[in-house]
């Protein structure tokens, strides 16, 4: 399957990033209003792919680029599940070279075998973190 993640907001519609999210259990209810904040203070990235027009896959972090950052909102449409495209959007986040010498912060109730393939170390029933490299 072809796909391209994009860094750049503005190639991310908001509507395309609140219809992510409102397939989550953490932030089906998160007001737009608060989507549109926490988008614009953070990091984001989008994940296409060719035979789609809207976006498939979306993350973001939050960070000081000088010591940790934290990993949130990782959210792949449920039609394009199970096809590596989480996996891709995760490796292309973590493999980012400003995050480079930094340490991951992640929560997740669900996803802990998807994350520890790149690192994170699960420290209590939710909470992971990844050692800064």
């Amino acid at each position: 399957m072809n796909y391209r993640i994009v860094e750049d907001l503005n190639e991310m519609k908001l509507d395309d990033i609140v219809r992510l999210l409102r397939m989550t259990y953490w932030a089906d209810k998160r007001p737009v209003e608060r989507i549109e904040k926490s988008i614009n203070n953070s990091k984001c990235y989008g994940l296409y792919v060719d035979a789609a027009e809207n976006l498939v896959g979306f993350a973001r972090i939050i960070t000081d680029y000088a010591t940790n950052y934290y990993l949130c909102d990782v959210i792949i449409d449920e039609a394009y599940r199970h096809q590596g495209l989480g996996k891709a959007l995760v490796s292309h986040i973590v493999s980012a070279p400003e995050l480079e010498g930094l340490r991951g912060i992640l929560i997740t109730k669900d996803a802990q075998p998807l994350y520890s393939q790149y690192g994170f170390e699960v420290v209590n029933d939710r909470a992971m973190f990844k050692a800064a490299n």
